[in-house]
Order: structure tokens, then sequence, then C-alpha cells
């Protein structure tokens, strides 16, 4: 072997070792990266609300799913509320679940009425019902999320209510904190909520709430202090009250039992896909 070759060789072979050098501290290096990079949430990660356990969700009705489902039964929510919820008043057939409100003394109370809520707690989202509502002043036929002292929380709600004594109406609201932060806002709804299924929904984000009723936005909150920050169980009730009067009006009762139909109930987390074509949540992506 000559000199040359011999030198020529030497290069080679140190080239081939500064490669392999730089190749382990390109490699080190890129080992640092991925864990940091892997730490940092992303956008979305960092709008889910602390306690949300549920996922997304769309229940058709055409059985009752225990699992997602609670049946409030054998109490009521105080003194101005004139029913106990019943089990015996929720009842499914037909993909539609149905609350009953009708005279039959249960515990301290002359009438009996039905509600259903979620297990699990639910954070930012588009939320979605498909029902039709009770008629008859002093009823109120209500779809929203609530969490509470019962729950350890503070008092967090976001609502659609429908009081029977005008049913042409729908009111939105919400409470932060134990407060009524709401304008109690009423908005048409066509045909009537009584008369027929309509679609209501309302998209909770971090920075708003926005309500819709049958595809069309009809209310808005982007006060900071006037948004929930609390994960909050799904509500669908029907219930009566005899002190309430300026607001649900003057109960009456006809002795005939009343009911609310409900088609469909959805939950779709922010920033994932719709679920179904005439979701809210296809609209916003």
């Amino acid at each position: 072997m000559t000199a040359n070759s011999m030198t020529a060789n030497s290069m080679t072979a140190c080239a081939n070792d500064r490669m392999r050098t730089g190749l382990k501290a390109f490699l080190a290096a890129s080992a640092l990266i991925v864990p940091i990079a892997s730490t940092l949430p992303s956008a979305h990660a960092a709008e889910v609300l602390k306690g949300a356990t549920g996922k997304s969700f769309v229940d058709d009705f055409n059985a009752f799913d225990a699992k997602r489902w609670f049946i409030s039964d054998g109490w009521n929510n105080g003194k101005h509320q004139n029913c106990t919820w019943s089990k015996k008043q929720v009842s499914q057939s037909d993909g539609k679940l149905t609350l009953a409100f009708e005279a039959r003394k249960l515990k301290d109370r002359d009438h009996v009425c039905g509600e259903i809520q979620t297990r699990k707690r639910f954070g930012y989202g588009t939320y979605e019902i498909r029902m039709k509502a009770a008629t008859g002043s002093g009823l109120n036929t209500g779809f929203f999320t609530y969490i509470g002292e019962a729950d350890k929380q503070p008092h967090d709600e976001i609502d659609f209510e429908v009081l029977g004594k005008d049913p042409s109406k729908v009111q939105l609201n919400q409470f932060v904190g134990g407060k009524n932060v709401g304008e109690e806002k009423l908005v048409p709804v066509a045909g009537g909520a009584d008369q027929d299924f309509h679609d209501y929904a309302f998209v909770w984000e971090k920075e708003s709430i926005r309500w819709y009723v049958d595809g069309k936005q009809m209310g808005e909150a982007t006060d900071p202090a006037k948004i929930p920050t609390h994960a909050s169980k799904i509500f669908v009730s029907l219930w009566g009250s005899d002190t309430l009067k300026s607001w649900m009006g003057p109960f009456n009762d006809t002795g005939a039992p009343v009911t609310a139909e409900i088609d469909r109930v959805a939950f779709t987390a922010l920033g994932e896909k719709c679920q179904f074509p005439e979701s809210i949540a296809c609209k916003q992506q």
C-alpha cells in the first residue's frame, strides 16, 4: 500500500468518523426534542375542562341506555317545585323518550314528574336535542347542563327552557357560580315548541356560548364572566310549580297527564367531527 493510498484511506476513515459522530449528535438531540414536544398541549387539549369524562355521543332512544342516563327518582328540587321526580314518569318506545307530568301524590307533593341526567360530566362542545315540549301554564320542559353543590362544585348551568304558558317561545339562560348571569331571553319557535319536534342546540366554548333553534343562531354570550367553567351533566326534564307564577304562569291542573317527547340527544366534543347531518357541529367545521 502506497503512502498516497494510506493518506486517502485515513481521510476517508476520518470523514466516516465525523459522519457517525454527527449522526449520533443529531439522534441524541432528536431524542431530547421529542419528549419536550410531546408534553406541549394542543389547542384543543388546552380547552378540555377539568372533570369532563363524557365523550361524544348520539342517542336516538331506540333503547334506554342506563349506562349513560340516570333517572331522577324520589325527591324534588325545592319548595318551588310542586312534583316529585319519579322513574315511572320516564318511558321509552318507538324511538322516543317520554317525560310525563301528572296528578299523583308521592311523598309531600301532589304531582309526579320526569327527569333524566347523564352519569358523566361534559365540557366544551355542541349540545343538541330534538324534542316536542309540553304545554300548560306552570309547566317547564328543560334541556340544560348543570353542576352544583351536591356534586361539590359551584352552580354552573346553560339552559333551554320551554315555559308551558307560552310554548311559542323558548328561553335561553345561564348561571355561573350560582348567579343568574343570563338575560332569560325568550326567542320564537316557529309553529310552537309543543306542536312538533324542533332542534335546539348550544355550542359551549371557552370564549362563548351560542344558542340555536332549528339551525338558526338565536343568542350568544361572550362576556368571560358569563361563561360557565365547570364540567357539567346533561339534563332533560319536565316539572311544574305552584309558586313561580310571574315566570312560569299560574299552575293549571287539568287533571290529564302531560308529556314531552325527545327524539334525540347528542354531544359533540369541541374539535371532533359532527356525528349526524343535521348537527350544528357540521356547520362549525
